[in-house]
C-alpha cells in the first residue's frame, strides 16, 4: 500500500503536474469511461458518453490538466474525429446530398432555430443574462466552437471576459448528451421503430443507380441476333456487364465488347436494379441460374478480386486499362462495401476490389498491374491526413462578414477540418491524390479523437460543476438546456419520421449532426450497426456548424 501511496501521492512527477501527471490523469479517465460505457443500463449503452462523466467527476476532486493542455488536446481531439469521419463519409456526401440531402439540412436548420427561438423566449421569460442563456444553448447543443465564438462576440464588444457563458455551457452539457440520445429513444418508442424494417428499408433505398446485381438471361430476341456487346450499349445507353455466355452447344466464353450474341445463348449479366428490367425485356427471358452453376461450367475459367493498391493507378479510368486486352472480363468494383458497375468511365480509388473473370494465367498477369498487395494498402498514407488538417483549420480560420454584423463569424476548428476532408477523399483521386485509408486505421483515429474531447470537456467543466448546481440555482440552467435540447429534436423529429418517412438511422445521423455531437453520432453507429448515421451527420453537420456559430454570436450581438 505505501508503494501505491507515494506513486499516487507523493510523488510529484505523477501527482505534481507536468506530462507525467496528464498523460496519468488522461488515461485513467479514458480507460475508466470506456469500461463503464461498455455496461448496459435501462438496455442503453451510452459507450464513449461515460468519459464525459468521468471527467467531470475527476475535475470535482481537484485532478485537472494544465489549462493551455487541455484547450489543445480537446480541440485536436475534435480535429481529428471529424476529420476522420470526414474521410469515411467524403465518397457518399455528395450522392447522399443527390439523393435528398436537402430535405435532411431543411431537418437540421429546424433545429437550429428552433433551439434558438427557445432560448430566446426563456430568456425574455426568466430575465436571465444573455450571456448566460447563450452558454445554456451551446452546452445543451453540445456546439463547442459556438461557446467559443459567443466568449469572443462579447469579448470584441465590450472589451472583457463573462465567466457565465463557460459555466451555462458546463452546467447543461451533460444532459444535452443524454437529452440528444433520449430524445432519439423517445421517438423511436412513440413511432415503433422495429430496427428489422429500417434495415429492409435502406437496402432497397441502397440498390439505387449504382449498385450492382447479377441476372442469367437467355437470348430470345431475334433483333439482338448476331449484334455484339458494344452495339447493344450503343443501342440502349444503360449501365450493363455481361461476364459470360454460355452457347447452345455448351461452350462458355468470356465476354468483350465484340462478342456477338445469338439466340438460344446463356449470358451471366451484372447491371443495376434500376436498369434490370430494361434489360432482360430487350434481350429475351430472366432464368434461374445461379452464380455456383456458371461457376460449375468454368472449366478453365475463374474468378477472383483483385485490389487496386498501385498509386499511379489512383484516380484513373478502368477503361484506360484496356484490362480486356489480357483476355479477362472486369464484372463489379467493389468500394467501400458497394458493388459498382465497372463503366469505362468509372475512376478507381485505392483500395477498390476489382471482380475479375478469366484464366489462371490472364488473371495473375492482371493482378500485377493493379498490385493486389495487401502490404502497400496498410502502410499509411499520413500526408494527406495532416496537409488536409492544415487546411481544415486554414479554412475554420477565415473570418466570414455578414451585412449589419460587426464581428466576422468563423467555421472553427471543428467545422473547417470536416469541410476539407470531406472534398479530398471525393475528389482527391481526380488530381492522384492517395486518400485511403483502412477501415481499422480510420476507427483508430476517430475513437482516439472522440476520448481526447471528451476527456478534456469533462476535466475542464467539473470544477464549478456541483456548486452551480447546488447553491446557485444551476439546476434551473439545467432545465432550461433540457428544454432547448430535447424539444426541438421531438418537434422536427417526429415531422421528418410521421411525415416525411425518414429512415430512423439517417435520423439519428440528423439529430446528431444538428447538435453537432460526436457522443450522439457514436451511440447512434452503435446502435444502427452501419454508416448511415455517418452520412446524416456529415450530410447536415457543415451547415449546422455554421449556424451554431452564426446564431450564437447573433443572440450576444444582436440581443446583449
Amino acid at each position: 500500500m505505501g508503494f501505491f501511496h507515494d506513486l499516487f501521492f507523493g510523488n510529484n512527477a505523477f501527482w505534481g503536474g507536468g506530462v507525467a501527471h496528464s498523460v496519468l490523469i488522461l488515461a485513467v479517465v479514458i480507460s475508466l469511461g470506456v469500461a463503464l460505457g461498455k455496461i448496459k443500463i435501462a438496455g442503453i449503452r451510452l459507450g464513449v458518453t461515460w468519459i464525459l462523466f468521468v471527467g467531470i467527476a475527476f475535475s470535482h476532486f481537484g485532478m485537472s490538466l494544465d489549462e493551455h493542455l487541455l484547450h489543445f488536446l480537446k480541440e485536436f481531439g475534435l480535429i481529428l474525429f471529424v476529420y476522420s469521419i470526414g474521410l469515411q463519409v467524403g465518397p457518399s456526401f455528395f450522392s447522399s446530398f443527390k439523393k435528398g440531402g436537402i430535405r435532411l439540412n431543411m431537418f437540421a436548420t429546424g433545429i437550429v432555430l428552433l433551439g434558438v427561438l427557445i432560448t430566446y423566449v426563456i430568456y425574455l421569460i426568466t430575465g436571465l443574462p444573455i450571456t448566460t442563456m447563450v452558454g445554456i444553448l451551446s452546452g445543451a447543443v453540445t456546439n463547442t466552437p459556438g461557446l467559443g465564438a459567443a466568449q469572443q462576440a462579447y469579448s470584441d464588444m465590450t472589451g472583457i471576459d463573462s465567466p457565465d457563458i463557460a459555466t451555462g455551457y458546463a452546467v447543461a452539457y451533460p444532459l444535452g448528451v443524454l437529452g440528444i440520445i433520449l430524445s432519439m429513444i423517445v421517438i423511436r418508442w412513440i413511432c415503433k421503430v422495429r430496427f428489422d424494417d429500417e434495415n429492409k428499408t435502406l437496402a432497397v433505398t441502397e440498390n439505387d443507380e449504382k449498385a450492382a446485381v447479377r441476372i442469367s438471361v437467355e437470348v430470345k430476341n431475334p433483333f439482338i441476333e448476331g449484334k455484339t456487346v458494344l452495339q447493344i450499349k450503343r443501342l440502349i445507353n444503360r449501365q450493363f456487364v455481361i461476364s459470360r455466355v454460355l452457347h447452345a452447344d455448351g461452350h462458355i466464353d468470356i465476354v468483350n465488347a465484340q462478342t456477338r450474341l445469338v439466340v438460344g445463348d446463356r449470358v451471366l449479366i451484372v447491371t443495376t436494379l434500376h436498369d434490370m428490367d430494361l434489360l432482360v425485356d430487350l434481350i429475351g427471358e430472366k432464368i434461374d441460374m445461379e452464380k455456383e452453376e456458371w461457376e460449375k461450367l468454368d472449366n478453365q475459367l475463374i474468378s477472383r478480386r483483385i485490389m487496386i493498391t498501385k498509386s499511379k493507378l489512383n484516380g484513373q479510368y478502368i477503361g484506360s486499362l484496356r484490362l480486356q486486352g489480357y483476355g479477362v472480363n472486369v464484372t463489379r468494383v467493389n468500394r467501400a462495401g458497394v458493388d459498382l458497375i465497372p463503366n469505362h468511365n468509372l475512376q478507381l480509388q485505392m483500395g477498390d476490389r476489382l471482380t475479375v473473370v478469366g484464366s489462371e494465367t490472364a488473371i495473375n498477369a492482371v493482378s500485377k498491374v493493379l498490385g493486389n498487395s495487401m502490404r502497400r494498402l496498410n502502410e499509411p498514407n499520413l500526408i494527406p491526413i495532416f496537409v488536409g488538417i492544415f487546411l481544415g483549420v486554414v479554412l475554420g480560420s477565415v473570418p466570414i462578414m455578414f451585412p449589419g454584423i460587426p464581428q466576422p463569424v468563423k467555421l472553427g476548428l471543428a467545422g473547417g477540418p470536416l469541410v476539407v476532408s470531406i472534398l479530398i477523399s471525393r475528389f482527391g483521386p481526380h488530381y492522384k491524390l492517395v486518400t485511403y485509408t483502412t477501415m481499422s486505421a480510420n476507427l483508430m483515429l476517430r475513437e482516439v479523437g472522440i476520448a481526447l474531447f471528451l476527456a478534456c470537456v469533462g476535466l475542464g467543466a467539473g470544477e464549478g460543476f456541483v456548486h452551480t448546481v447546488l447553491y446557485e440555482n444551476g439546476y434551473h440552467w439545467i432545465g432550461y438546456g433540457f428544454i432547448i435540447t430535447v424539444l426541438p429534436l421531438l418537434i422536427v423529429g417526429l415531422i421528418a419520421r410521421k411525415v416525411f418517412k425518414l429512415n430512423y438511422f439517417t435520423l439519428m445521423g440528423v439529430a446528431a449532426g444538428a447538435m453537432t455531437d460526436p457522443p450522439a453520432l457514436a451511440y447512434s453507429n452503435g446502435v444502427a450497426g452501419n454508416d448511415m448515421p455517418s452520412v446524416g451527420y456529415a450530410t447536415v453537420y457543415p451547415l449546422t456548424m455554421f449556424l451554431r456559430i452564426l446564431t450564437a454570436q447573433l443572440l450576444i450581438l444582436c440581443v446583449g
